[in-house]
């Protein structure tokens, strides 16, 4: 299984990090075959928050097939109005079969027309943001995470990590994901 986690400028760091860091070791624990891995657009390093560098393992033009699609949040504000990235994203997200957002990430997939309708949530700050945005969607504040038929959002950073424990469960079994937060020493918190 390929799960790809789209990174950019300004990502929040461990929006991407704790994603990668959950499923790298419940990769690792259950013995599965996951390919877990960062996009970025161009094959360049992307500076996240605070300045901090990383290299996409991929590109828009070099990954291989995506089965479960993570849009990481942070400053998101010039993500939503690049063309290629939103035609990315809606492409990928047709043929994968889990699409997940953590925080902000929230906004680049409503900007795709991914969200409509459904039950979503992102970074408390932003709550309000994101309903004025798009109105078609149902946004809650009252959630870590919400998950809709094939999608996932979720508040942020430590939000982002107890949903993609939640994933883990949903892709391998609840035991799994139990057994990953314990080798992380991370307290899980299992509601939504």
């Amino acid at each position: 299984m390929n799960i790809g986690i789209y990174i950019y400028d300004d990502a929040e760091v461990l929006d991407f990090s704790g994603l990668f860091e959950v499923l790298s070791t419940a990769n690792r624990l259950g013995n599965k075959n996951w390919n877990v891995f960062l996009v970025s657009e161009k094959p360049d390093v992307v500076q996240a928050r605070g300045g901090f560098p990383v290299h996409g393992h991929f590109s828009f033009e070099t990954h291989p097939n995506i089965d479960v699609l993570i849009v990481v949040g942070g400053i998101h504000i010039e993500e939503v109005k690049k063309p290629a990235v939103i035609s990315w994203i809606s492409n990928v997200a047709s043929t994968s079969k889990r699409v997940a957002s953590v925080c902000t990430g929230s906004f680049i997939l409503a900007e795709a027309n991914l969200l409509n309708g459904l039950t979503v949530t992102t970074h408390w700050e932003d709550i309000a943001d994101l309903s004025a945005t798009y109105p078609k969607l149902n946004v809650v504040s009252d959630h870590r995470w919400v998950s809709q038929g094939k999608y996932i959002t979720s508040g942020g950073i430590s939000a982002g990590i107890d949903m993609s424990l939640h994933l883990v469960s949903e892709l391998s079994t609840l035991n799994l994901a139990e057994q990953t937060a314990k080798q992380m020493e991370y307290h899980w918190q299992k509601c939504t």
